[in-house]
């Protein structure tokens, strides 16, 4: 039996939680992201909570559930687009939002989770983006520093994982897995499929089973995609 998994998502983020700490969240839209290990924060109450992730999700799917249920104080988000709720906190000046561009978003994890503390881009330059923060010159060019995230806690969520907690990603919900992983002091992984230690390919693992403390298996999960449209169709 592997030292590292749970039987509930509760069970996995026993002792982890505590008002107003900074969450690293995976996914995108709504692929890959940590439905569980979500709803189990809901029921923890747990309030306060920066969460540091792609996308909120959707009204009352993924992040959309601790929207509405108040526990959020502030995102750091590159899209939230398709979140009314997100949007009417946010317009009400009930929701603090760090917008955050996509790529930045993603180095900002990834620097966290390799100890660098900041970093300097050119993306945002002469924006709103750029308000606050420190301007360096290198080489003639303008730059921007961005801090690291370095999170209490990660949660993510992988197609495979083995008993050491070696993960595996599927495709698109690679995406801000692997940096959110990273980044946290604590990283806790639900995954659709446990397999036995050694059975992984080494060469097919995304994430080393050292970043993940706890995990757990969460299938059976419903495949979503944030909505859908479809051209018209025209009579032959």
């Amino acid at each position: 039996m592997s030292m590292k998994l749970r039987q509930t998502a509760a069970e996995a983020l026993d002792g982890l939680l505590h008002d107003d700490m900074l969450i690293a969240a995976g996914g995108f839209g709504l692929c890959g992201i940590p439905e569980r290990l979500i709803d189990a924060i809901v029921d923890s109450g747990v309030k306060g909570l920066t969460i540091a992730s792609n996308n909120a999700g959707i009204d009352n799917v993924g992040l959309g559930k601790l929207l509405r249920s108040r526990q959020i104080r502030k995102m750091i988000s590159s899209y939230v687009g398709e979140n009314k709720e997100f949007e009417r906190q946010y317009l009400a000046g009930e929701l603090d939002v760090e917008f955050c561009p996509q790529g930045t978003l993603a180095e900002r994890m990834r620097a966290g989770g390799a100890g660098i503390p900041g970093f300097y881009t050119k993306t945002g330059l002469g924006t709103a983006v750029a308000e606050g923060k420190e301007h360096k010159i290198f080489d003639g060019q303008e730059y921007i520093l961005e801090r690291g995230i370095f999170a209490d806690l990660s949660i993510v969520k992988a197609w495979k994982a083995d008993e050491t907690g070696n993960l595996v990603f599927r495709k698109t919900a690679r995406n801000f897995n692997v940096p959110a992983a990273t980044c946290g002091r604590v990283c806790v992984a639900e995954v659709e499929e446990l397999v036995p230690a050694g059975s992984l390919d080494p060469d097919h693992i995304h994430l080393p089973g050292v970043y993940v403390k706890r995990l757990i298996v969460g299938s059976p999960y419903d495949k979503r995609i944030e909505f859908r449209t479809v051209r018209q169709r025209v009579a032959a």
